[in-house]
């Protein structure tokens, strides 16, 4: 029994192997659809950084705001009790329990909001800014078992996983050397005030959030080259893609061809047209042929008319033979105006000399000086 396959099964892609480079005009499309290489790590490293230096900062500041506040509202409630004979309506406590948690908010919010624009700029940093809403909008793949069941096991979610075991060693291992040298200040705190001990606890967390903090900077460094090498790899392209980006772009070679030649014909038609005007052929005599016309009503110069070389040379020849137009071998001058001057355009200044010299032979000829 004969089995019949296709090797296109294999192959990655239209057009085979992602071996190229991914085109600038790829990168554009991908980032307009939200496609960049960013590490999320990276903005929550700056972030916790951030908060903790923040807090490490104004951790007197906050403390003392907190305990006012809670001395005020501890105070209201009392009064409240005692206004209402040992009982503390519904509305009252709601509106004291939300009077507090504004005041909790309105405290800790300045430093939310740094951890927040620390994390907001780190992402700025790395993929400037170019926001986008196509991100946002539904995606069957996004619901689709099949590419679910691909994601759980793709390279990215192995390296997800690996961070995550990564950060949670990391912790561990600063959480408990540094818990191990400030063991004797922890077991130290019956012996403090209370407002003291708040002090200390307060300064060993940020002590060790700074550290933790200062340490995900190795992980956060390991996922930004991770995600640039990724994002670099899922772009590539096959040799295929890119000549049909290239097609699109630039138009199939094949009918650009076919244009470029349609319109050198009509202008070889018009030209020829405009032959029998002209005033005199300026041979090589056998290799180029150019027409020159004079007319000071239309122009101040002597315009060239038609020009060619090889076949289209004799052919000029042959029409200025037809319309008793002169011929004269001047192979310098033929040269200089076939290779300097396009068809249309006056002669420059320096050839009018030896133009003048070839017009005034033919007037003579012609009988018109």
């Amino acid at each position: 029994m004969v089995f019949e396959y296709s090797l296109t099964f294999f192959a990655e892609g239209q057009g085979g192997e992602k071996t190229e480079p991914a085109t600038d005009k790829k990168l554009s499309d991908a980032r307009k659809e939200g496609q960049v290489a960013k590490s999320r790590e990276v903005a929550n490293c700056l972030g916790l950084i951030g908060v903790f230096l923040v807090l490490k900062v104004l951790m007197g500041y906050i403390g003392g705001n907190l305990l006012n506040n809670f001395s005020v509202f501890y105070s209201e409630i009392s009064n409240v009790v005692v206004f209402w004979n040992g009982q503390m309506p519904v509305n009252d406590t709601n509106m004291v329990f939300r009077r507090m948690i504004y005041s909790i908010i309105m405290i800790i919010l300045p430093i939310l909001a740094i951890g927040f624009a620390i994390a907001f700029a780190s992402d700025l940093f790395q993929v400037k800014w170019k926001p986008t809403g196509k991100t946002l909008k539904p995606k069957f793949n996004k619901i689709n078992p099949i590419s679910g069941f691909k994601r759980i096991f793709s390279l990215n979610s192995v390296m997800e996983l690996l961070k995550s075991l990564l950060k949670l060693t990391l912790i561990g291992v600063v959480a408990y050397n540094y818990v191990s040298k400030n063991i004797g200040i922890i077991f130290s705190f019956y012996e403090k005030e209370f407002l003291e001990s708040l002090s200390i606890v307060g300064k060993l967390v940020t002590d060790l959030g700074i550290r933790i903090s200062a340490l995900y900077i190795v992980i956060a460094g390991i996922d930004f080259g991770y995600q640039k090498w990724k994002f670099s790899k899922d772009m590539k392209m096959t040799k295929q893609e890119v000549k049909d980006e290239y097609k699109q772009m630039e138009g199939d070679p094949q009918i650009k061809g076919k244009i470029r030649q349609k319109m050198m014909e009509a202008s070889r038609r018009r030209m020829m047209q405009d032959l029998p005007k002209a005033d005199v052929v300026i041979t090589n005599p056998t290799h180029y042929a150019v027409a020159i016309r004079y007319d000071p009503k239309i122009i101040d110069a002597p315009m060239v008319i038609a020009k060619g070389e090889g076949y289209l040379a004799q052919r000029i020849k042959d029409v200025a033979k037809e319309n008793s137009i002169h011929i004269v071998e001047n192979k310098p001058l033929a040269r200089m105006l076939y290779h300097n001057v396009d068809i249309g355009q006056a002669i420059p200044p320096e050839l009018y000399q030896a133009v003048a010299e070839v017009l005034a032979f033919v007037y003579h000829l012609q009988g018109k000086v």
